[in-house]
């Protein structure tokens, strides 16, 4: 475990368990079992599924608005009031709680669904956000990349840890089984539960701002503080290139991450078997690629190693589109017989690599472009950043692929990840961590800060 100037490894450990718990939502409700569950047994338009799949975007669409709404208020009240480890309790709480009430979800009551995947998505999604915006507090800039990737390794360890429980105790999506893989919600709510409490007895609370009550009149403290992040971004501009890329990146990112396992249930109509290597390959993979990358990004820099990773993930899309014209050609060519199921595998581990690797070094050049004293404003952005990219994402390929069907419509992430790749080129990671130092030592002498509540 990492140990640094500002953190010992019993802090960091806490911090990274939140990333461990919560991958146990991400993998089990949104990108594996849920998801399948809702657009295929709950809502139940076979055999397209195109009706399941639109509403399941929307629901998600709808939560990350939400999101987009309210992370930076929150963010703004979150420094004001001293209130980080507060709020990131209540997210996970909210979490918890609506993920268990899913098991309420029958075939049918696809309106139940919705709503609970709004709420519980709300509040994880914000718990992202908030859990971020301690990084900046646990070490130096350039050890950031190390304590990210660990975070998202360890959230991929997670991710097999739960994947292992839901494959031995609930079985396969199906409406013969659905009395067994109904127990996804409780399941997901009880790991998250558990396995963050090292978060909370061990992470501290940043000395920044005064420790202030939460009631309803911090949100208009919060209202009048929104003003500043604009103008501090305003004056980071290396950080806001960053967060016009992650606009584009991550809009592709939770496109694959919702539909990656429909796809392959509806389009490569794989077996169980093959489904439950993928939970595995996946989260190898992706742990693999978070703390590779995270240890590159040191020696290569933030900006060059996360170009490489969006520029992996085209090839990964790539993969997931062509794998039947693959194996075809396989087969014809050099005669060797593979099945699509397997070449879909073999897609999924650049896929894991993507999605390990561009998270993890993403989130660390945020804290690395972020002044400290406006580190939860700044990863309140990020969030909204990444959820207006979610809903364009998700938004986008739920229309495509009720006209195109889901195949067609997974190029889209292509152009995503394109043009996620043109706003790296003109940043200077030295001018970046300049004008990080320069706002932290405005915003200390900034006596208006200590008066603001």
């Amino acid at each position: 475990m990492i140990i640094t100037s500002k953190a010992g490894r019993r802090e960091i450990f806490g911090w990274c368990m939140f990333d461990f718990a919560n991958q146990a939502y991400t993998l089990l409700i949104i990108t594996v079992i849920f998801g399948d569950l809702y657009s295929r047994i709950i809502v139940g338009d076979a055999p397209a599924y195109r009706l399941g799949n639109l509403l399941w975007s929307l629901a998600l669409c709808l939560s990350y608005l939400l999101v987009v709404v309210s992370a930076p208020l929150l963010g703004a009240v979150m420094d004001a009031a001293r209130a980080k480890k507060r709020l990131l309790f209540l997210s996970y709480l909210v979490t918890v709680a609506a993920t268990a009430l899913l098991f309420l979800v029958q075939p049918g009551y696809w309106w139940l669904g919705f709503a609970l995947i709004v709420i519980s998505n709300t509040a994880y999604s914000l718990g992202e956000s908030f859990i971020a915006s301690f990084l900046p507090f646990l070490g130096r800039p350039e050890e950031l990349g190390k304590i990210s990737g660990l975070g998202w390794a360890c959230g991929y360890a997670g991710g097999l840890v739960a994947a292992g429980l839901a494959l031995f105790l609930l079985g396969e999506v199906s409406l013969a089984n659905f009395d067994r893989v109904r127990w996804v919600g409780p399941l997901a709510a009880l790991f998250f539960l558990l396995a963050a409490i090292p978060t909370f007895l061990w992470l501290r609370e940043p000395a920044i701002g005064r420790r202030r009550p939460l009631r309803a009149r911090l949100l208009a403290v919060g209202r009048r503080r929104l003003g500043r992040p604009l103008r501090t971004i305003r004056r980071l501009p290396d950080l806001s290139l960053l967060f016009v890329s992650i606009l584009f990146a991550m809009a592709g990112v939770y496109v694959i991450v919702a539909f990656a396992f429909i796809y392959g249930a509806q389009v490569i109509g794989w077996s169980a078997t093959t489904r439950n290597l993928m939970f595995v390959v996946v989260q190898i993979t992706a742990l693999a690629g978070a703390l590779g990358f995270g240890a590159l990004q040191g020696r290569l820099g933030g900006r060059l190693t996360y170009a490489l990773t969006l520029v992996l993930w085209i090839l990964a899309i790539l993969a997931i589109y062509f794998v039947q014209e693959l194996a075809a050609w396989l087969a014809r060519g050099p005669g060797i017989a593979v099945s699509v199921e397997h070449l879909f595998l073999g897609a999924g581990v650049l896929a894991g690599l993507s999605l390990g690797s561009s998270q993890s070094v993403g989130r660390a050049l945020v804290g690395v472009f972020s002044p400290p004293a406006r580190a939860a404003e700044m990863f309140g952005f990020w969030g909204v950043f990444s959820k207006v990219a979610a809903i364009l994402g998700l938004f986008g390929v739920g229309l495509l692929q009720f006209v195109l069907g889901l195949e067609g419509a997974v190029l889209f992430c292509i152009v995503l990840f394109a043009l996620a790749l043109v706003p790296l080129a003109r940043i200077d990671e030295a001018r970046g961590l300049a004008a990080a130092a320069a706002e932290s030592i405005l915003t200390a002498g900034n006596g208006s800060e200590k008066t603001a509540l």
